[in-house]
C-alpha cells in the first residue's frame, strides 16, 4: 500500500506473493538503510485489530533484516502455530507490523524492564520465552514474565535469566 514505511512494503509483498503463487521474493536490489544491518526482527500481522500471526528471530539469522524480514513474514502468515495458514481473501485487510530488534542485554532483576519500553527474554536451560514491548493489556513487568514463562514451557516458580530489548516498530 502506498505510505507504508520500506520494511512493512516489503513484508506485505512478501506474503501477497507467497500466499498467492507459493513463490519466496528476492529483497530488493537497492537496499533502504534500515533493511542493510543486521538484527532480529519480528513480523506481526493483525485482522480487524486481532493478532493474526507473529513470528520473528530475536539474533539475526540471515545476511541483513530484508531477509530476515521476507523469511519472517512468510512464518508469520503461514506457520503460526496458533493459526491456520492465510489465505488469498484476508490479505485486503491485512494490517503489518515489522519490530526490528536491539541486541538483548543480561539484567539482573525484574525492575530493570518497563512494558512500555522493553521487551522481555526469559532462559531456563535451552528454554526461552519471548514477549514484544508496547503490548496492549501488558502493564507491569511480572505480566510480562508470567507470559515469557508460559510461551516457553517453563514453571512459574522455576528460576530464570532475564533479559531484555528494544524494537524499532515499522507499521
Amino acid at each position: 500500500m502506498t505510505g507504508e514505511k520500506p520494511l512493512v512494503r516489503l513484508a506485505r509483498k512478501t506474503i501477497e506473493t507467497y500466499v498467492k503463487e507459493g513463490k519466496i521474493i528476492e529483497p530488493p536490489p537497492e537496499l533502504a538503510p534500515e533493511m542493510k544491518e543486521k538484527a532480529g526482527v519480528f513480523v506481526s500481522l493483525y485482522r480487524q485489530g486481532q493478532l493474526r500471526g507473529c513470528i520473528g528471530t530475536f539474533l539475526p539469522t540471515t545476511d541483513n533484516v530484508a531477509q530476515e524480514v521476507i523469511r519472517n513474514a512468510i512464518e508469520s502468515s503461514t506457520r503460526d502455530p496458533r493459526f491456520p495458514p492465510m489465505t488469498e481473501d484476508e490479505l485486503a485487510d491485512l494490517e503489518i507490523s515489522v519490530d526490528v530488534l536491539s541486541q538483548p542485554e543480561a539484567i539482573g532483576s525484574k525492575n530493570e524492564l518497563d512494558p512500555a519500553c522493553y521487551g522481555c527474554i526469559v532462559k531456563a536451560g535451552a528454554r526461552r520465552g519471548l514477549l514484544l514491548p508496547d503490548i496492549p493489556g501488558v502493564k507491569t513487568p511480572e505480566e510480562q514474565i508470567a507470559i515469557c514463562k508460559r510461551k516457553a514451557g517453563i514453571g512459574e516458580k522455576e528460576k530464570v535469566e532475564l533479559f531484555r530489548f528494544q524494537v524499532r516498530r515499522h507499521k
